[in-house]
């Protein structure tokens, strides 16, 4: 009962991080410790899932798809974006400057709690986190923008993939492709084929990207973590709060689609933009993002919770990739 509260909490956060541009639920499953179990979970579900309830009934169906840790989270997750997620969505529309300095306090100490996490740190590594951070800075740039039905579709498990992803939000890949202000119509109106077609691409995408994740943390484990590590300091950019946009395009609907951030220094925010650079009530929420992440990046690593995760590695061990 007590894991499964707390699972709910961390779905909670997963759920409000994910409705934020620039920032991924993934960071927070990350830092909270429960990210690879998640991404095993999830690779469960599949064709083997029947063979399973077929030879062992409901309970091996329930211990195989490991729904004692998902159904906990996926509440979680669907309180947050049915609360939560719209207190977010609005600070972000009232207060951006404010609410990206916490988040990128927030963002910046998670790199350093998953780095703390790496057994011995080699040269070797150096490669995926470079790798990771300049994915995490190109992507956005490199996505197709377009509104047919097959954008969607493609969109949906783009979106769905990066927010498998700890520092790339799902969010702003919506916004780069011009989709957002569609999918948030869509769930505001409930537009079931818009709404449909959406779902389809983000479950390919969920079931497919998790399968990769996974195998990739059970042959190449602390290479997968670095790149991860690479992916979190790649979206620390878009998160500076002191950036001008500088070029942008209108998206079919009338959405506008960032393409390029200025960065600057508080002073120089002020002269360019005319507006107040709110200089210690932004680094008194940085610090308060850094001190959140720290203290539950140590509540996590104390806690076994990785007991799931371990077990679930040792029945994978044999099967077939």
């Amino acid at each position: 009962m007590k894991r499964s509260l707390s699972l709910f909490f961390k779905g909670m956060g997963m759920g409000a991080a994910d409705a934020v541009p620039g920032v991924s639920g993934g960071t927070i499953a990350f830092v909270t410790g429960i990210y690879e179990e998640l991404i095993h979970t999830i690779r469960r579900f599949g064709p083997e899932a029947f063979g399973v309830w077929r030879r062992g009934g409901m309970r091996a169906l329930i211990a195989h798809l490991n729904l004692v840790f998902l159904i906990p989270l996926v509440l979680g997750i669907g309180t947050s974006v049915l609360s939560v997620a719209h207190l977010v969505t609005w600070l972000m529309a009232s207060y951006p400057l404010l609410l990206n300095a916490f988040f990128f306090g927030l963002v910046l100490a998670s790199a350093g709690v998953v780095f703390r996490r790496l057994g011995h740190w080699q040269p070797a590594h150096l490669l995926p986190l470079l790798l990771g951070g300049v994915l995490a800075w190109a992507l956005p740039m490199l996505l197709p923008t377009s509104q047919s039905a097959t954008m969607l579709f493609f969109g949906g498990a783009i979106a769905i993939s990066a927010m498998l992803l700890p520092g790339v939000s799902g969010s702003f890949l919506l916004l780069t492709m011009g989709l957002y202000g569609t999918v948030m119509g869509a769930i505001k109106g409930f537009e079931i084929g818009t709404l449909g077609l959406f779902a389809a691409g983000c479950l390919v995408g969920l079931f497919t990207f998790s399968r990769v994740l996974s195998w990739l943390f059970r042959h190449h484990h602390d290479l997968t973590l670095n790149l991860l590590i690479g992916f979190i300091l790649g979206s620390l950019p878009t998160l500076w709060p002191w950036q001008q946009l500088t070029r942008y395009r209108m998206g079919d609907n009338g959405d506008i689609v960032p393409l390029h951030h200025q960065l600057l220094w508080p002073n120089d925010f002020s002269a360019i933009t005319g507006e107040p650079a709110h200089l210690l009530g932004a680094m008194v929420l940085m610090i308060i993002g850094v001190a959140v992440i720290m203290l539950v990046g140590e509540r996590s690593s104390s806690q076994p919770s990785q007991a799931g995760e371990k077990g679930m590695l040792s029945k994978e061990s044999g099967d077939n990739e």
